[in-house]
């Protein structure tokens, strides 16, 4: 079983504003449009995403709120900065140029922009930090002792196993 989010979908008041910002602004981090309904008509749901899997879907309608985060993995800074241009030239607003944000962790470099429906859109790059183990390690349960207070309960303490075997 996979712990990974399969897809997301936004609602969006202006659906060709939107899907123009997106193709734009993801293309950076290689991205494409790949699928679009309804085939007839006015497409009003468009899928974006990578190696043959849309991922983001965005659905015309009416505006999201409250607006949505969502964070895109990138390759290296170079693509966040990539996207961060491609985003503001494709009508996104600035909501945290490219930087470190060690807040979060040493090595975490990212780029906010607001697309033009509000949401805050993140390209993200981790550097070299180490990943996590896909599956935590199992600890070894460690041998228990029980402590004096139940061995007195049953009648065992030290001093009557001493006497016990004094006894003749």
């Amino acid at each position: 079983m996979s712990h990974a989010v399969d897809h997301i979908q936004l609602s969006v008041e202006d659906y060709p504003r939107a899907k123009a910002f997106y193709a734009q602004a993801l293309a950076p981090l290689g991205f494409t449009l790949m699928m679009e309904f309804p085939e007839q008509g006015p497409p009003s749901h468009g899928g974006f995403g990578a190696m043959g899997k849309p991922f983001l879907w965005i659905t015309g309608g009416t505006r999201q709120t409250p607006t949505t985060h969502i964070a895109f993995g990138a390759r290296s800074a170079e693509e966040v900065n990539a996207f961060y241009q491609a985003a503001m030239a494709a009508g996104g607003t600035d909501n945290g140029p490219p930087g470190t944000r060690a807040l979060y962790h040493p090595k975490y470099y990212a780029a906010f922009v607001r697309d033009p429906e509000g949401h805050n859109i993140e390209a993200v790059w981790h550097g070299t930090v180490e990943a996590a183990p896909e599956k935590a390690p199992v600890r070894k349960a460690a041998a228990r002792k029980k402590p004096a207070a139940k061995k007195a309960a049953r009648g065992r303490t030290p001093a009557k196993r001493a006497s016990a075997k004094k006894a003749p």
